[in-house]
């Protein structure tokens, strides 16, 4: 079942996805060469502790980090390690924080150094099927309108769109209805709803779709060990479409970045 939310309750849900988008900003400072994914992790569970938040991952379905790293070929979940990160090297980093009795989940993909060009476009293009996904989610559409705009835009530049990972609802729980696949039929699953809020995840493979769990029971790597690349926004239906409740804009700002990109999706301007 969709637990609908009032305005004011997807107001405290902004809060709490932007204590985690202002975690990823303190972390695109930190992310560079020579560091390692624990040392990440522990300075990320101060910042949310520190912001008068809790950290949304530690300790939910076991989970002992505070963050999830998946670095190359690491699809999702991958647990902080003392392995430094390389030049060259990609990572996801998945963050939560509970706050307000609400979640905020999102998760950004840095490259460290002198990134491949087709890893980079890898980035470009599953950064680019967010939006396109994030476009479907408006009332008259359904759940497979999402997926169908996600895989369509990556299978077309010939890239594997995992199956047995999804997004889903996020509210007082991480994990809420609906399910929100990367793949699918327009206008098959649930229909939209006004005050709906889900986690759009796009979780595309250079390679193959395939993926396997290695023997941590947590970190899914591709089964052809070729990158994969990961991002997710926060995003809830008002006045029937959608609004990002999370944002890129802390992560830009410390890389250079400038895009337009969230514009869209934003009712009234981020002040930062």
């Amino acid at each position: 079942m969709i637990i609908v939310k009032t305005r004011e309750e997807i107001e405290l849900m902004r809060q709490s996805a932007l204590v985690v988008s202002k975690t990823l900003g303190m972390l695109a400072k930190e992310v560079k060469e020579g560091i390692t994914t624990n040392h990440l992790d522990k300075i990320a569970e101060e910042f949310i502790r520190d912001h008068g938040a809790l950290p949304g991952f530690k300790g939910l379905y076991d989970c002992p980090s505070t963050l999830l790293c998946s670095v190359n070929e690491a699809v999702v979940h991958g647990l902080p390690t003392d392995k430094p990160l390389e030049d060259g090297d990609i990572v996801s980093i998945d963050c939560g924080a509970l706050m307000n009795e609400f979640y905020g989940d999102h998760a950004y993909t840095f490259e460290i150094g002198n990134v491949a060009e087709e890893t980079k476009k890898l980035i470009k293009i599953t950064k680019e099927s967010l939006y396109e996904g994030i476009r479907q989610l408006k009332i008259g559409n359904r759940v497979g309108d999402v997926g169908y705009a996600i895989q369509q835009y990556c299978e077309a530049h010939g890239y594997g769109v995992v199956r047995e990972l999804v997004g889903h609802g996020l509210g007082r729980k991480m994990h809420e209805d609906p399910e929100m696949p990367n793949y699918g039929r327009r206008g098959r699953g649930k229909k939209f709803i006004e005050g709906m809020v889900v986690a759009i995840e796009p979780m595309i493979n250079m390679g193959t779709h395939k993926v396997k769990q290695l023997k941590d029971g947590w970190t899914i790597v591709t089964q052809d060990g070729k990158p994969s690349v990961h991002f997710e926004h926060d995003v809830a239906i008002i006045d029937g479409k959608p609004e990002i409740l999370s944002t890129f804009a802390y992560v830009h700002e410390v890389l250079g970045i400038t895009t337009n990109e969230e514009d869209e999706f934003r009712q009234k301007s981020l002040v930062l």
